[in-house]
């Protein structure tokens, strides 16, 4: 079993001469297996070595024999040892986590914190891989998941993983080395259990070798999806800028859809095959979906990006009565009315070039004149039209995004009349017989 383990660590680059490990040590029988291995492969592979205990505090005196045991194994190896406390359960009541998955984030952190510029060491095993592949399979999974566990995640190496539980067993049987039972290990609270303690004996059933044959499997799905992965990180170097990409709709389905996932898990943004199919049909035909509060994923059919839209606060509707004079309803910016008699309106069209300009019939105005913004359903119909039109659709054809909150609109007892930008209602347009002018100049000051 050495030579297979030592082969092992050698094919998947785990180790290189004078690396520090450290070992997570339970007291249970893999990681016990694993603190021996690495022990008498030390000097062969030429590393130092530690361990390093996690105490849940979740079994009380049991919890804290477990450390004990580890403190006095390391003890008699003359291992480095160091062992850490934390709270699962209060950790999982603040998160609403499992108690299962606030143990296993509280694990890896303390990991992490305690192997900087060091590889971590942790025990899982050939069954453990088989469980992984179970459970993935059961939550919903693509070809990655069905991969199992990776022999490699950073600096976290996993050395025992083509070696199933009774060899580790039968290897601490030879040794005559105890180790600990974790007592929830015996039971069925906990979702991996259930997995071990029913599913995988039935699978057994069928095929003796169930999980020998799921590793050479996931080693096989590895490769293959190691293949996929390099087309992926092809396709991101050609394609993407950003937050962006453009000419990604000419790869494959499954590269582009790895793709866009890379991209939204870099973002943080969750995702589903739902989310991944919707964002692909997107990517390749144009459209936009939101992903996530303000974030969005949008494409018009060659360029698809993640952009944030901010959403715009409700909409307050300003007005007030019209006055021949000064209007402002909007900070730095002035509507001016006068009312011009004349019978020649070339004569008021000679205004300054910073002004926009614009002149209706003041006679054919009804009843009172209200200055406000625009407002929901704003429909006019213009000069020469003889069809309403919705403001909100000729807006969004003239007016930059930026400048629509702050339009001038003018309307009387029948409706609008003037709206900035837009132009002037039909019914109040200047013609032969008009004798009074109301001449609007509006300027931003």
């Amino acid at each position: 079993m050495l030579n297979r383990i030592y082969k092992f660590i050698e094919e998947n680059n785990m180790l290189h001469s004078g690396d520090t490990v450290v070992c997570g040590l339970s007291g249970g029988a893999d990681s016990v297996c694993l603190l021996l291995v690495l022990s008498e492969l030390k000097e062969q592979l030429g590393i130092s070595l530690e361990a390093l205990h996690v105490n849940h505090s979740l079994r009380g005196a049991e919890s804290d024999s477990d450390e004990e045991f580890c403190r006095c194994l390391c003890k008699k190896l003359f291992i480095p040892f160091s062992a850490e406390r934390c709270d699962v359960n209060a950790f999982a009541r603040e998160y609403s986590f499992s108690c299962e998955e606030a143990a296993r984030k509280l694990r890896y952190g303390i990991f992490e914190a305690h192997s900087q510029g060091k590889k971590i060491a942790t025990a899982h095993n050939a069954n453990d891989n088989l469980e992984t592949i179970i459970l993935n399979l059961a939550r919903g999974t693509g070809l990655k998941g069905l991969t199992g566990i990776p022999p490699v995640r950073g600096n976290i190496i996993r050395p025992l993983l083509e070696i199933n539980r009774s060899e580790i067993e039968e290897f601490l049987k030879l040794r005559r080395q105890k180790f600990v039972t974790d007592s929830t290990n015996l039971t069925e609270d906990y979702t991996r259990n259930k997995i071990r303690h029913k599913i995988i004996p039935v699978l057994e059933e069928i095929n003796s070798s169930a999980v020998a044959t799921a590793v050479r499997s996931s080693s096989t799905l590895r490769d293959e999806n190691q293949f996929i992965e390099d087309a992926v990180r092809d396709a991101c170097k050609k394609c993407r800028i950003g937050n962006s990409f453009t000419g990604l709709e000419n790869f494959h389905k499954v590269i582009r859809r790895r793709c866009i996932a890379e991209l939204l898990s870099e973002n943080g943004l969750p995702y589903s095959n739902e989310r991944l199919t919707e964002c692909d049909r997107i990517l390749c035909g144009g459209g936009k979906l939101n992903l996530c509060r303000n974030f969005y994923f949008i494409s018009n059919g060659k360029t698809a990006k993640i952009t944030r839209i901010d959403h715009k606060p409700p909409h307050t509707e300003i007005s007030s009565e019209l006055i021949i004079g000064e209007n402002m309803i909007f900070p730095g910016k002035i509507m001016t009315c006068r009312i011009v008699n004349c019978d020649n309106l070339r004569k008021i069209e000679n205004v300054h070039k910073n002004l926009t300009f614009y002149v209706l019939d003041y006679d054919k105005i009804t009843g009172r004149v209200i200055v406000r913004n625009r407002k929901f359903g704003d429909k006019i119909q213009l000069c020469g039209r003889n069809f309403t039109s919705s403001v909100k659709k000729l807006i969004n054809e003239k007016v930059p995004e930026d400048l629509r909150s702050s339009l001038y609109f003018i309307e009387d007892e029948m409706g609008t009349i003037f709206a900035e930008a837009i132009g002037i209602a039909d019914r109040v347009k200047t013609d032969e017989n008009t004798v009074r002018f109301l001449e609007i100049n509006i300027k931003r000051i």
